[in-house]
């Protein structure tokens, strides 16, 4: 069992849809040494990672993102259709958690690691940091905001205001981390080294309709490309100057709806296999 000497250490989760499954192989390494951080936030599929995370259930996301049952799909034509979302939403946050593939909400709840799970305020275009220590309806709400991916999933309404993928302003939730007061930080992306995200361009007309509602919104989804390269920029920087800790993969990266089990499978073990080979690593970037 690794005991972190410092209360200053965070980690942060990116997103990317099914790429999670490269976290949730990191994670479940983590979670096999006994490795936990004292502060986690995650955006979008890193939302699901954090909570099962914090909750100590290793398995836990690589089951949810490579189901072995056929009832349990989240991503079908059919299920598209009829619930008009790319994505079955109430599988993946109210059937998983609470029947198929129970979260436990009891150690989530007691736990006394910090947990903040980014959200896309649709009013305002801003990220919000929100959690949620009781209420278990709540918890699954913001973690389905996190990961509602704008024009393929509805908006999700929480205490009021409409909330979307945490991804649209927030991406790399790094700064967050470092304005909350933790300076080690180990990073988790879904992206190859050297990613850069392309600006809106043929999209645009259609997100202005869709959104047009939402001006702040649109605002940022248009910007959203320049803030992401930009936080991946500050994150190579500070890691070449062993500022932050950063895992990757190094596999040329999936398709964020890839639906072949062996392909996601082998992007788990991945991040699994790179976990273990640079796990001494990470455990002197945190002490020193």
């Amino acid at each position: 069992m690794y005991q972190n000497k410092s209360k200053n250490a965070g980690l942060v989760l990116e997103g990317g849809s099914v790429r999670g499954v490269f976290t949730a192989g990191v994670l479940d390494f983590l979670m096999e040494k006994e490795c936990y951080l004292p502060y986690v936030t995650g955006v979008s599929a890193g939302s699901c990672n954090a909570v099962d995370y914090v909750s100590r259930q290793p398995g836990r996301t690589k089951h949810c993102m490579i189901p072995e049952d056929r009832e349990d799909q989240y991503l079908s034509l059919r299920k598209a259709l009829k619930n008009k979302s790319l994505f079955d939403m109430d599988m993946i946050f109210d059937k998983y958690p609470n029947e198929r593939i129970p979260f436990d909400y009891e150690t989530y709840f007691r736990s006394n690691l910090q947990c903040e799970i980014v959200v896309t305020n649709c009013l305002t275009g801003k990220a919000e940091y929100l959690n949620e220590r009781s209420n278990k309806e709540r918890l699954m709400q913001i973690c389905r905001a996190s990961c509602s991916v704008p024009l393929a999933t509805p908006m999700v309404t929480i205490d009021g205001t409409p909330y979307l993928d945490g991804g649209i302003a927030d991406s790399i939730p790094i700064l967050r981390s470092l304005k909350t007061g933790h300076k080690k930080n180990v990073i988790v992306l879904t992206r190859n080294k050297g990613y850069r995200k392309s600006p809106l361009k043929k999209s645009r007309p259609i997100y202005k309709k869709a959104f047009q509602q939402y001006p702040q919104l649109y605002r940022t989804l248009c910007r959203r490309a320049a803030v992401y390269n930009k936080t991946l920029s500050y994150v190579e920087k500070w890691e070449r100057e062993g500022k932050v800790f950063v895992i990757r993969p190094i596999l040329p990266q999936i398709s964020r709806t890839e639906r072949n089990t062996k392909v996601l499978e082998a992007f788990y073990q991945h991040g699994y296999d790179l976990m273990q080979e640079n796990y001494e690593k990470m455990l002197e970037y945190l002490d020193r």
